[in-house]
């Protein structure tokens, strides 16, 4: 049977939060496997030295991703070269597998357009702020690849909890159940959509179980299990390009799983959750349990993580600065790229803010 025909509320495991077996571990080799913890390892410094920069004045707003490094990874590590990822803000750990190179990251974030910018044989659409917005496009994509008999690429769609309360979300599903897109839906369900908790999301059991309405498999697999995530993705991912007789392509996946840190930069989630939660959730840390897990099973060893660990340090450090050289962009920037050719709106805002700018210099938009 395959790990999709369940019940959305039974829960997918392959580890549990010691990093023991109780699951049906996939078929990974043993490199793939090594280099999963090492992407996982990479992002969790990533992400830390990433809030640094914030909190130092050298990058802007910035949304952590520490504690959901296990969603990303295994999900990305499952796409194939010509499969498509579409992500919300939050995936730079997923970026970097699918070739988005960590400097990118770094530019968008420092507010150049250029991080906006794709690598073109990358697959992967630039990053999306607005809440849920990307769900129809990759829907559009997918309904597009069909249209072109490229059915045997997939597109993977990433977004919070927090997304399925908007009508893009309901709209974006509903469309590719009726036009059977190769879409794979990845929700992740970190209990918080910023300051508003799960349970005043949806009355529902399960966001997987919103999936029946719109005739799609829906599937709920813990999200802190890299492993359980690549395992349910690949599956998906299958479906999605060669459905059996009678079978929908889309699925709507639910990766259970917290946010560690702050929603972004700019937010406190002191205000709103309380430390024992936190700790609660971060027993539960993705990157000790598969860390357990290789070396129970003499994949992993204390030189080679050491190995590990000196080479992502190196190679943060290296994208930091190579962002950083970059020259800063000019505010006017912002104007640009909104349009191909710009609107007699947008030329009046860039000539009232050239105006402002002049009068007040770039000093007059610093708050003190």
């Amino acid at each position: 049977m395959s790990v999709l025909q369940r019940d959305p509320q039974d829960q997918v495991r392959v580890l549990d939060e010691d990093g023991a077996v109780v699951g049906e571990v996939p078929d990974i080799d043993d490199e793939t496997l090594v280099e999963m913890y090492r992407n996982m390892r990479l992002a969790r410094h990533f992400d830390t030295r990433a809030v640094s920069l914030q909190r130092q004045g050298r990058m802007g707003t910035y949304p952590p991703l520490s504690g959901q490094e296990g969603a990303q990874i295994g999900s990305a590590i499952a796409l194939e070269e010509d499969d498509w990822m579409v992500p919300s803000y939050r995936e730079h750990g997923a970026a970097l597998i699918r070739g988005l190179p960590l400097k990118q990251t770094l530019l968008y974030w420092m507010g150049h357009e250029k991080g906006n910018k794709m690598p073109e044989d990358a697959n992967i659409l630039p990053p999306a702020v607005p809440i849920a917005s990307q769900i129809p496009h990759a829907t559009g994509a997918a309904w597009a690849l069909k249209l072109q008999g490229k059915t045997d690429k997939g597109v993977l769609c990433y977004f919070g909890d927090g997304a399925t309360s908007e009508g893009d979300f309901h709209e974006a599903l509903n469309f590719a159940g009726v036009f059977d897109t190769p879409n794979i839906f990845f929700c992740n369900n970190n209990q918080w959509a910023i300051s508003v908790p799960r349970e005043r999301q949806t009355a529902s059991e399960t966001i997987a179980q919103k999936a029946t309405a719109y005739g799609l498999d829906g599937i709920q697999v813990d999200g802190m299990d890299p492993l359980a995530v690549y395992s349910v993705t690949k599956a998906a991912l299958d479906k999605a390009k060669n459905p059996d007789e009678g079978e929908l392509r889309p699925t709507l996946i639910e990766a259970v799983q917290y946010r560690f840190g702050a929603h972004t930069t700019a937010d406190d989630p002191t205000v709103y959750r309380d430390d024992e939660e936190v700790e609660r959730w971060k027993a539960k840390d993705p990157i000790p349990r598969l860390e357990t897990f290789l070396r129970e099973t003499g994949r992993l060893d204390d030189e080679k993580i050491d190995d590990i660990e000196s080479d992502i340090e190196a190679t943060v450090a290296d994208a930091i600065e190579a962002a950083e050289s970059d020259p800063r962009p000019d505010p006017s920037e912002m104007f640009e790229y909104a349009y191909a050719e710009q609107t007699p709106e947008i030329r009046a805002q860039r000539e009232e803010f050239e105006a402002l700018r002049e009068k007040v210099g770039d000093e007059g938009f610093l708050r003190e």
